[in-house]
């Protein structure tokens, strides 16, 4: 399943980019998927949506935006820092 490679490589950026403690702080993980990337967005949520479920996640969840084009990427991480400034 191609999707579930994709969704091991957002995983993979998501802890490279995170401090551990900051693992655990995550809340969404948002990916831009282009109607042309040749990825299902169906089948990378559920992907994304099991990984995440396990830790270092644990309580992350997928946001996917669909755009024209061929784009496939990590668009950004949300963190729940404790503070009320969002």
């Amino acid at each position: 399943m191609h999707e579930l490679s994709v969704a091991l490589e957002v995983c993979r950026m998501a802890e490279e980019r995170l401090s551990p403690p900051q693992l655990s702080q995550l809340v969404a993980v948002g990916v831009e998927v282009g109607d042309d990337a040749g990825v299902e967005p169906e089948n990378l949520r559920f992907c994304l949506e099991t990984l995440l479920a396990a830790p270092p996640f644990a309580r992350a969840r997928p946001v996917l935006t669909r755009l024209p084009g061929d784009a496939l990427r990590l668009a950004y991480l949300e963190i729940d820092d404790g503070r009320s400034d969002d």
